[in-house]
């Protein structure tokens, strides 16, 4: 395999700590994922973190100042010193007050568009939009996708984690110069009849709750009475009080809570995220006894299969965590696509999709790979 990764152009990288030699090894990164699954490896993991955050003029690492402002929004618990921002770069210590940039929390930095079903959404494959699931109560098809509408596709510019992977890593300009702002009831009102769905990612929604919050239930109220199904597509880092909220809409209204479950190995996870998923995998255990609702599905899961750190084991481990939870949560395996700052990484091999396939049907009724043409 490596010989055919080096016709690709695909070098060699180096282990600074085992001193191992392989092109499954991120050049930027620096350690190989065994080596940081031990915990060795996390001051270069810290460095290389903060040389991302620069790049895009954001704290380098979550404020923790003991007399800092207390934001609370996500598992970063940011503390922000006086004059300083917190890690999502959206809320400012101004004379002991916490300050959203954008004003108010009903006013996002947000990009959208009308997106026709189905979309290439990660539950496409079980959800209302791309299936019929729930008709006639959540969808207007009753065997198939809903062609003929929409979803209106939310992009938050802004998020809690920094991952170092990042397809969509642009976004950081716009937290940076906090545009383009939307407010909550503009964004409402671009939900005309042929909307049956809204889905929120970015970025991810974490940083911009209140605003996700407010624009659903506006929508809701204008739309009562017909199809209007509430998703979230979210790295799941966000605070209880601000699932619970998302939690109950989306399960009112026949959307879904599609997480992101970046790696099961806690070091692993801040090494290629830049945080800790222990409140991911906290919140993704209380929505799993949340909500009963199995058509359509209310959770779904997703893994991004980066080559050299999200291997068969990790794969093993979460697919058994999820299996704890219910064995039919739906669970999508993504090929990985270089980008951002481990753009020197190869796309997951065709061998090592279909391993991990192998091993997260052993625990789970319904798995899938996505973007199988990415494989190589």
């Amino acid at each position: 395999m490596f010989r055919f990764l080096e016709k690709l152009g695909v070098e060699e990288g180096t282990c600074v700590e085992c001193g191992s030699r392989s092109p499954l090894i991120s050049k930027h990164l620096r350690v190989c994922g065994q080596c940081i699954k031990k915990g060795r490896g996390m001051s270069i993991v810290e460095e290389i973190h903060a040389e991302s955050r620069k790049r895009h003029s954001l704290p380098p690492k979550p404020p923790k100042d003991f007399n800092g402002v207390r934001c609370g929004l996500c598992v970063n618990d940011c503390r922000i010193p006086e004059g300083s921002r917190g890690y999502c770069g959206l809320r400012e210590n101004v004379n002991g007050k916490l300050v959203h940039l954008a004003r108010t929390p009903e006013r996002g930095i947000a990009e959208w568009y009308h997106d026709p079903l189905p979309t290439n959404c990660v539950a496409e494959w079980c959800c209302p939009g791309g299936t019929g699931a729930g008709y006639p109560k959540y969808s207007h098809a009753k065997d198939g996708p809903e062609y003929g509408y929409k979803n209106l596709a939310v992009f938050y510019g802004a998020c809690s984690y920094d991952c170092l992977f990042c397809q969509n890593w642009h976004f950081r300009e716009n937290t940076k110069r906090m545009s383009p702002i939307i407010t909550a009831r503009d964004l409402a009102s671009k939900v005309d009849e042929k909307t049956s769905c809204i889905c929120y990612f970015g970025g991810d929604p974490t940083p911009q709750m209140p605003h996700a919050i407010k624009t659903s239930e506006l929508a809701l109220r204008e739309a009562e009475g017909r199809i209007l199904r509430i998703c979230f597509e979210s790295n799941g880092s966000m605070s209880h009080g601000m699932l619970k909220k998302a939690a109950e809409l989306s399960l009112e209204s026949g959307g879904c809570i599609k997480f992101d479950l970046k790696a099961w190995n806690e070091n692993l996870n801040i090494a290629l995220t830049g945080t800790s998923n222990i409140q991911t995998l906290k919140n993704f255990e209380w929505l799993a006894g949340f909500g009963d609702r199995r058509d359509p599905p209310f959770l779904v899961a997703s893994t991004l299969l980066v080559p050299g750190y999200v291997d068969v084991e990790e794969v093993r481990a979460l697919a058994k965590f999820i299996a704890g939870l219910d064995e039919e949560i739906p669970y999508s395996l993504l090929a990985f696509y270089p980008h951002y700052m481990m753009v020197d990484m190869p796309t997951t091999s065709r061998k090592q999709a279909e391993e991990c396939l192998k091993v997260a049907r052993r625990y789970l009724k319904r798995v899938r790979v996505g973007n199988i043409h990415l494989l190589s």
